[in-house]
């Protein structure tokens, strides 16, 4: 069983969890999401969808479950989940606080997702989150901190979150964006009363993103649990990506996975799950076969996967992140 505790090494029993952030709403910007939800966005029928992927991680052995006050619906989808199977006492339940989800459970909306990282919205928020999720709620993030919205300068939020620490809720933090080491190095450094306040980190690191690695391997070092997102780029390290028939260093790591024997994902979340920093991969899956095949990365942990090839992948985190935010809601 797991405990709520710092530290991250204690969270390397199973190393991938699940994200909700494209099962809790019908719009998000994973290529092919509109496809795999099968365009069927009753609340209900995502509800039972959840509920079968989350069963499915479950037997699977997947332990951490990570959602957000603004995936729509995923808190509560958690939430009925633990509540028809009682018997699930061994789970560790992350969400976040800091974007409210606006889209009125359209898949076209003006705007998706509104952020504010103030400490009247961390108080609401965490009130919601708590009321929906009750003791479950092991550990509550700050969503997508950055040096420009202040956050971590913010005496007052720091203080509210440390008082939801002594709670005994981990308190982490996600962050995004080309400036996500230094974000890191400086949350590394933030305490409240002498105590270090963040116990986890959540960040993006795959095969085409890695400019946080330094900072990530220093984040463990020092004890805290290292969470990595979007290991598969929002689907670009996917089969749906087109520029995987059209450009060498793509048809190389083809190659790869065919001799491997395994697809494309499999590939990129096996690289991401054996960095010996790593704590937790998160699997974005939202459907049974997807599962799957992210889980099959399991078995090519003592595989030698050629780091020459991958090295050629990587792009600098201004063009990564460009590219990110022109990926359209579907």
């Amino acid at each position: 069983m797991f405990s709520a505790v710092p530290g991250g090494h204690a969270w390397k029993g199973f190393p991938v969890g699940l994200g909700l952030a494209a099962l809790g709403r019908p719009g998000y910007i994973n290529l092919g999401h509109a496809q795999d939800l099968q365009h069927e966005y009753d609340v209900a029928a995502m509800e039972r969808r959840a509920h079968e992927v989350l069963d499915a991680a479950y037997g699977a052995g997947i332990r951490y479950f990570d959602a957000a006050r603004s995936y729509g619906r995923a808190e509560f989808f958690l939430q009925s989940w633990l509540a028809s199977r009682v018997d699930l006492t061994d789970l560790i339940i992350g969400s976040k606080w800091g974007y409210q989800y606006t889209a009125e459970w359209q898949v076209e909306a003006e705007v998706h997702e509104q952020k504010e990282h103030s400490a009247e919205r961390l108080t609401r928020q965490w009130n919601e989150s708590r009321s929906i999720l009750g003791s479950h709620l092991n550990l509550y993030q700050i969503h997508s901190a950055t040096l420009e919205s202040g956050v971590l300068d913010n005496r007052e939020v720091l203080e509210k979150l440390a008082e939801i620490q002594q709670l005994g809720v981990l308190i982490g933090l996600s962050v995004s964006g080309p400036a996500q080491a230094a974000v890191i190095q400086k949350a590394r450094e933030v305490s409240v009363n002498g105590v270090r306040l963040f116990d986890a980190v959540q960040a993006t690191w795959n095969l085409l993103e890695r400019s946080a690695t330094e900072q990530l391997q220093q984040a463990h070092d020092a004890g805290m649990i290292v969470i990595i997102k979007e290991s598969l780029a929002n689907g670009r390290l996917t089969y749906r990506n087109p520029q995987f028939v059209k450009e060498p260093v793509w048809r190389a790591v083809q190659s790869e996975a065919d001799r491997l024997q395994v697809s494309i994902d499999t590939l990129a979340l096996a690289n991401v799950i054996q960095q010996p920093w790593v704590s937790i991969v998160l699997s974005g899956a939202s459907t049974l076969d997807q599962l799957q095949s992210n889980l099959t990365a399991l078995s090519l942990l003592e595989e030698n996967i050629p780091s020459d090839l991958l090295a050629d992948l990587v792009e600098s985190p201004e063009e990564y992140w460009s590219k990110r935010s022109q990926l359209k809601w579907n």
